[in-house]
């Protein structure tokens, strides 16, 4: 059997770490584009300790806090400008799978004039600025990924550029950022981490490496259930969910995703769900539908959740996650049609059909 395994992303982990290997940024340039949200990255303390060190270090920075959750097209072309008018030569981004992924298409549009209808292209030069990457939640690991997610209004969906080019070059993983995160964003983030594993495990390019990383990054987000339902996470779970969302991410690099994420983007542009939350009311009956033809491979999922059935599991993922409104048969017909037309959907290891996608969304909502 032919393999082959890529993520050429620099970890490294642990309380501090930013401050701790300040001369790996010392090497990154002079000058620092800091792309963040507008609010969280300055409570939880993250953007505090890059500014520190960047100034320990002697280099410049300017900071672009503009990005939203679900990043729109008009907002990574805005960054970039603002990269290039403060002449940044690095990029530093501290926040969740939104602002990684706008910090990555960011930094490909600080350095390569693309218009908008060619951004999805995957038609790009060779010239990208550095990354380093702060995440803030435990959910997309979009550190170690080669994907950019942006919300895409001519296609209603959300569309991904994917190179390797966006791999970043550092990310720095501390998981105090994460201590006083909602319980909602604890829940959904723990639940895209885990979908990433496990669509991972259920991807026709799943490898024995990938197997190994999902099986052990679903291991560490089943031993916290318990503590996210209660809300009582310690630093020490905090950081092993942290873990899990970036050994998901490195399985999605090398797998992508597939049905979960394909029928979620529909939820997330047109019904504004979270993209967790989506991915988690989703998961149980997807799990359900591939178990006929992949039993072997739902049963290793299976014992590193620690569960008898996928029942237990979609039960288990009803008392995690809050369930929002239904959807109508008009909106579940167009969301099955729009995920049969996603890339993604050629990942899955059994193709569904049409009416199977249909039987989840309105099973599921």
């Amino acid at each position: 059997m032919n393999q082959a395994f890529y993520v050429p992303t620099k970890v490294v982990m642990g309380d501090g770490c930013i401050q701790k290997n300040r001369g790996l940024l010392a090497q990154m340039g002079k000058t620092a584009l800091i792309v963040t949200g507008a609010h969280s990255a300055k409570k939880n303390g993250s953007l505090q300790d890059i500014t520190d060190t960047l100034t320990l270090n002697g280099q410049s920075y300017k900071v672009f806090d503009k990005v939203m959750s679900n990043p729109t097209i008009a907002c990574v072309y805005e960054g970039a400008a603002y990269a290039k008018e403060i002449g940044a030569d690095f990029l530093m981004a501290a926040g969740g799978g939104s602002i990684m992924d706008a910090g990555k298409a960011i930094a490909l549009l600080a350095r390569q004039d693309i218009p908008e209808e060619k951004l999805f292209s995957g038609n790009y030069k060779k010239d990208v600025l550095p990354m380093a990457f702060v995440p803030t939640t435990a959910g997309t690991g979009s550190e170690v990924t080669p994907f950019s997610i942006l919300t895409n209004d001519k296609a209603k969906t959300k569309t991904s550029i994917a190179t390797p080019l966006l791999f970043p070059t550092l990310a720095l993983l501390d998981g105090k950022y994460m201590q006083n995160l909602p319980h909602r964003t604890t829940a959904n983030t723990a639940v895209d981490a885990l979908s990433h594993c496990i669509e991972g495990v259920l991807s026709n390019k799943a490898s024995t490496i990938t197997d190994c990383l999902a099986t052990e990054g679903i291991r560490l987000v089943a031993s916290c259930f318990d503590d996210i339902k209660k809300d009582t996470l310690s630093l020490n779970q905090r950081t092993d969910l942290l873990i899990a969302s970036m050994l998901g991410g490195m399985v999605i690099a090398n797998t992508g995703t597939a049905a979960v994420h394909a029928m979620g983007y529909s939820l997330t542009y047109f019904k504004h769900i979270d993209h967790g939350l989506a991915n988690g009311l989703l998961m149980g009956r997807f799990l359900a539908l591939m178990e006929k033809d992949c039993s072997g491979r739902i049963g290793l999922i299976l014992s590193n959740l620690k569960l008898p059935s996928v029942s237990a599991f979609t039960e288990l993922l009803a008392e995690l996650l809050e369930k929002p409104q239904g959807l109508t048969e008009e909106e579940v017909n167009q969301y099955a049609r729009l995920a049969m037309r996603a890339k993604n959907m050629a990942n899955c290891l059994v193709m569904p059909k049409e009416e199977d996608l249909r039987k989840i969304l309105k099973e599921s909502l």
